[in-house]
């Protein structure tokens, strides 16, 4: 269709034809999603015919899953905010950068194995 022929229709005639369009991309994006659910579907089903060449391999799906870690406890502690904790792992928080920084030590923040800092910060959250 022209858009001449759009501009010469009245506005009744462009709104039916306006109905009429949303119902049709309605249906049509229903049939869409419908089929991609399948395809979906098919991907996460475990027992695939196929073997390894078929299309889950490909995409990584066919992979062991991971070890479980155990889980790392914190081993140094902010004092002016106890909850913050750091296992000695990965990079270092911001407020451990910051006190290095200012002269203190790594050792001043470690959490003893014994006494009140290793109770009081067993629940603390990593950085």
């Amino acid at each position: 269709m022209h858009r001449q022929d759009l501009e010469a229709m009245d506005f009744e005639e462009l709104w039916l034809l306006h109905e009429e369009l949303t119902k049709i991309l309605a249906e049509k994006i229903t049939a869409e999603k419908r089929e991609l659910e399948k395809r979906l579907a098919q991907l996460n089903q475990p027992d695939q015919v196929g073997g390894p060449e078929s299309g889950a391999a490909e995409m990584g799906l066919g992979q062991p899953p991971r070890r479980k870690y155990p889980k790392v406890v914190p081993k140094y502690f902010n004092p002016l905010k106890p909850t913050e904790t750091w296992s000695g792992r990965g990079k270092q928080p911001r407020w451990l950068v910051a006190a290095l920084q200012s002269g203190h030590t790594l050792e001043e923040f470690r959490i003893h194995e014994t006494g009140e800092a290793s109770n009081r910060n067993t629940g603390g959250q990593e950085h």
